[in-house]
């Protein structure tokens, strides 16, 4: 088994996709509209599957805001520098709402970013061959 998408509803789906193509980096892999059923589906990543986790936009029409809730945490992705990561993201009109930086109680950088929606991504940093 293995995981291959996670899905955010989002309430402004071209908004969502710019952040996470030209802020995060990453490819608008496919997009779907279903308008029997009144939502679009945009699938985002670094590469596709079955090689790579893919992050599922769901759009549901009419909808422009939703609330979180208490239970959602947050996303993370390998950043080879999370404070080289986090000047990329500013420069790119994104929101670090963390700086890089070690996590409590440990050695591990990370920083945290978010996108219009509010969701939180943790950029966590690990080797070099991974690029935002």
């Amino acid at each position: 088994m293995r995981i291959l998408h996670t899905m955010l509803r989002v309430g402004n789906l071209q908004r969502s996709i710019d952040f996470y193509t030209n802020v995060l980096g990453m490819h608008l892999l496919r997009q779907s509209d279903n308008p029997e059923y009144k939502y679009t589906l945009a699938f985002l990543g670094y590469g596709s599957n079955p090689e790579h986790t893919e992050l599922e936009l769901t759009y549901n029409y009419g909808v422009e805001q939703y609330d979180i809730g208490t239970a959602y945490g947050h996303i993370a992705i390998a950043v080879p520098d999370a404070h080289a990561a986090c000047e990329a993201v500013k420069a790119r009109g994104g929101n670090v709402t963390r700086e890089a930086g070690p996590v409590k109680g440990g050695k591990t950088i990370i920083a945290f970013v978010q996108d219009p929606d509010g969701y939180k991504i943790e950029l966590i940093q690990r080797s070099a061959d991974v690029k935002i």
